[in-house]
């Protein structure tokens, strides 16, 4: 029986501490914006994401045919043109995303 609690306590004390964070500061990592979930549209309203998208992707804030896709994020419009948005390209975008603070809500 000794040697059962000792066990646990060691796997306890091995635990990872990426296992011990909680909810809340897990969120706090969590980038403000990325290519996966937020969508063309607000990137483009936002300054500060506007220029990251216009550093890797010239042009596109001004581009009349990116309309249609303004409500869905860069990683699903991908699946439409694979050539236009490779992964290399949008771990690129989201490297820079990930520097930009979140705008307050208004």
């Amino acid at each position: 029986m000794k040697s059962f609690a000792l066990a646990l306590a060691l796997l306890a004390a091995a635990t990872p501490a990426a296992v011990l964070v909680t909810p809340a500061a897990a969120e706090e990592a969590k980038p403000a914006y990325s290519t996966a979930a937020t969508p063309l549209g607000e990137l483009i309203k936002n300054p500060e994401t506007k220029a990251v998208l216009e550093k890797h992707i010239p042009g596109i804030s001004t581009n009349a045919e990116v309309e249609p896709v303004l409500g869905l994020p860069l990683k699903q419009i991908q699946g439409y043109a694979p050539d236009r948005l490779p992964d290399a390209l949008l771990a690129a975008i989201d490297a820079d995303l990930a520097k930009v603070p979140a705008k307050p809500a208004s």
